[in-house]
C-alpha cells in the first residue's frame, strides 16, 4: 500500500471523526497518519470488542472496517450495530474480493467495500462520497450545550467557556469533554478516553491537564472525577440542555 499523505493542516473543529477498525497495526498506524491529514480526527481500534468500547464513549461519522478480525469479524461487528438501530455509515476493507464476499458485506448493512490492497487516496474519496450522502444532524443537536459548575462546553462549536471566558482548550482536551459529556454522567474507560495516538498511558495526564482549566482546585476535583476501576466521569449541574 503507497502512501503519499497530503500536508498536514490544522483540524477544524468540525472536522468529521472517524473509526479505524483493523487488526493490522501497520495498516492502523499508515491509515490513522493519513486519514488525519486529509483532514479527518481518527481514533483506532485493533477489533471489534475495542471498537465497541470507542463507540460507547464517543460518537463517530464513519467507520472503516476491516473484514478478518480475531474475534468477531467485520461482518458480524456491522450486522450486530445495524441490528441494534445504528446509522454510523461503515466502509469496509477485505482481502476478499469475490462477489459472494461483497455481497455478504452489503447485506450486514455496510455501505461501501474496498478490496485490500488499495490506494489510501481512494479510500480517502470514497469516504468523503459516503459523507456527502450521510444526513445533516437535525439543527437541535447542533445547540447542545452541557454545564458543569462555573463552566459550559459547547458541544457543536467544540467550545469551553469558564465563567463567561473562553477557554482555550487542545484537540484532545476536547474529544475527551466531547467524550464524558456524550457519557451524560456516567463514568467512561480511559482506553475509551484515549482515543487513538495518544494512547492509554498518557490519558491520565491529558486530564490532569484538563482539570486545571475547569476545576478550582485540581488536587481535589469535583467535576471531572476518577471512578475507580471505571475510569473518569463529569458531574454535570443537569444533563445537556439545548
Amino acid at each position: 500500500m503507497t502512501v503519499s499523505p497530503p500536508a498536514a493542516a490544522a483540524l477544524p473543529d468540525d472536522a468529521p471523526h472517524l473509526l479505524v477498525v483493523d487488526d493490522d497495526s501497520r495498516i492502523r498506524t499508515l491509515l490513522t497518519r493519513y486519514l488525519a491529514q486529509a483532514g479527518y480526527r481518527v481514533t483506532a481500534a485493533a477489533d471489534a470488542a475495542e471498537a465497541r468500547q470507542r463507540m460507547a464513549a464517543l460518537a463517530f461519522d464513519l467507520i472503516v472496517l476491516d473484514v478478518m478480525m480475531p474475534g468477531e469479524s467485520g461482518v458480524d461487528l456491522s450486522r450486530s450495530l445495524r441490528d441494534a438501530g445504528a446509522t454510523t455509515p461503515i466502509l469496509m476493507l477485505t482481502a476478499r474480493g469475490g462477489a459472494d464476499d461483497r455481497i455478504l458485506g452489503l447485506e450486514a448493512g455496510v455501505d461501501d467495500y474496498l478490496p485490500k490492497p488499495f490506494e489510501p487516496r481512494e479510500l480517502a474519496l470514497r469516504i468523503a462520497a459516503i459523507l456527502r450522502r450521510a444526513p445533516t444532524p437535525a439543527p437541535a443537536a447542533a445547540s447542545a450545550v452541557a454545564h458543569f459548575g462555573p463552566c459550559e462546553f459547547h458541544a457543536a462549536r467544540g467550545e469551553l467557556r469558564r465563567a463567561g471566558e473562553a477557554v482555550r482548550i487542545t484537540d484532545r482536551e476536547r474529544d475527551i469533554l466531547h467524550a464524558l459529556v456524550s457519557a451524560n454522567g456516567a463514568p467512561v474507560p480511559r482506553a475509551a478516553l484515549a482515543g487513538d495516538a495518544a494512547g492509554e498511558r498518557t490519558i491520565d495526564v491529558q486530564v490532569t491537564r484538563l482539570r486545571r482549566k475547569i476545576e478550582d482546585n485540581p488536587a481535589n476535583p469535583l467535576l471531572l472525577q476518577t471512578v475507580r476501576g471505571a475510569g473518569y466521569r463529569l458531574v454535570l449541574d443537569q444533563g445537556v440542555s439545548s
